[in-house]
């Protein structure tokens, strides 16, 4: 890992650069954990299954799908098979001479492949090795498969999602995506520790605590005050409204605790018998009459445009926002103006649209990797040449 300094130049080099990761991953956790590490410069190798790579990339046709390119770009596949001894032979020999293991198997099969917990640390005491699974290492659950409807499922998550009526799955992958960020938490910290002591560190990470902990809220209602929550629970706490306009285009107003934008909402649908009304005097009171306040204003919103809305809005200082749908996103300007996405051409596979990284060191972006993800094996003959590299300084430093 390179040594920290204060030359200008390098603080404008992507701050992961140097660090060395191995992926053994398949779909969204790992390589999405992967994906930001890489987005921030560390060289991630994606080791794949020759017989076809992460299924991922095949999801829906091809392979090179949006869903693989969605979390796997700034990053090299190396195509071994794990399952002869060449295959393993390579990857012990990336392992010894990296920072960082990343994997997403189910417990016990890298104990299978030869490549115990115990193992890893002795071939490279620097190692920081982040083991994420469904429900933990170990645990009545440990050997179940684990998808993200799952997790959710487990966590209490999509019980805030459900129609009790017509219960039906809705929105993205949360479980999975929050399971991502909490394992690359874990790798910076322990980046900072390898930086500070010369020593790795185990991790590990599992999709169900990571549901859990996505979403504190309602954990804290239920023990702190015996509520439990619903669909709805956070909407009227929060004061949170969504409203169809005359277009059937819908917008969204976040009233919060603030008086402030109480008294701005009531005058923007100009209704001073809110104001008056005597039940919701008070937050508790407007909280507990949510549906009142959102059916009182909602012929109001539906009396003009969006675009309307959307100007009168934007004259005071109240929370809101159109609802998106997913196209209009690219189109929003506070979007163009943050240079939100980018396009990626690759040589082969032809362009994809990428979403930069989210955070901005030194007020810019600009060391922020921009590779495509690869196609299988694309990296493989460069890494296997770096191996016989390093192997051929080894002997010949041994020798002198």
């Amino acid at each position: 890992m390179r040594e920290a300094s204060s030359d200008p130049f390098l603080l404008k080099v992507a701050p992961l650069t140097g660090v060395r990761v191995v992926e053994l991953s398949t779909m969204i956790t790992a390589p999405l954990a992967g994906m930001l590490l890489a987005d921030m410069g560390a060289d991630v190798l994606k080791i794949e299954n020759p017989d076809g790579g992460d299924p991922f990339r095949n999801f829906r046709g091809g392979a090179y799908s949006p869903h693989f390119c969605a979390y796997n770009r700034n990053k090299r596949s190396v195509a071994l098979d794990l399952r002869s001894g060449e295959g393993c032979g390579a990857l012990a020999a990336l392992l010894a001479d990296s920072d960082v293991l990343l994997a997403n198997f189910r417990p016990g099969v890298l104990d299978r492949l030869g490549f115990s917990d115990g193992r890893l640390a002795g071939m490279n005491r620097r190692l920081i090795r982040c083991y994420i699974s469904g429900f933990g290492p170990d645990g009545p659950y440990a050997d179940r498969p684990a998808y993200d409807a799952v997790a959710q499922a487990l966590g209490g998550m999509s019980s805030l999602f459900l129609d009790a009526d017509q219960p039906q799955l809705v929105g993205p992958t949360i479980a999975d995506n929050a399971t991502g960020h909490y394992a690359c938490q874990g790798i910076l910290a322990a980046l900072y520790v390898q930086q500070r002591t010369g020593l790795g560190r185990r991790i590990d990470v599992n999709m169900l605590e990571s549901a859990i902990a996505f979403m504190p809220d309602p954990f804290a209602y239920l023990t702190q005050m015996g509520l439990m929550s619903d669909p709805m629970l956070r909407p009227r706490t929060s004061q949170s409204y969504v409203f169809r306009c005359q277009d059937g285009k819908a917008l969204v107003i976040h009233l919060s605790s603030q008086a402030k934008f109480w008294e701005m909402f009531v005058d923007i649908v100009d209704m001073p018998s809110l104001r008056d009304d005597p039940d919701l005097a008070s937050r508790g009171g407007r909280i507990q009459h949510y549906e009142k306040i959102r059916d009182l204003a909602a012929p109001v919103f539906a009396a003009k445009t969006q675009k309307e809305w959307l100007e009168t809005l934007s004259r005071v200082d109240l929370p809101f926002a159109p609802v998106h749908d997913v196209a209009e996103v690219f189109d929003d300007p506070q979007v163009n103006h943050l240079g939100t996405f980018m396009t990626l051409e690759h040589p082969v596979a032809g362009s994809t649209t990428a979403i930069r990284h989210p955070v901005w060191f030194d007020g810019d972006r600009s060391q922020q990797p921009n590779n495509p993800p690869p196609i299988l094996g694309e990296h493989t003959g460069d890494v296997l040449e770096e191996i016989r590299a390093a192997r051929s300084n080894e002997v010949a430093g041994q020798e002198k």
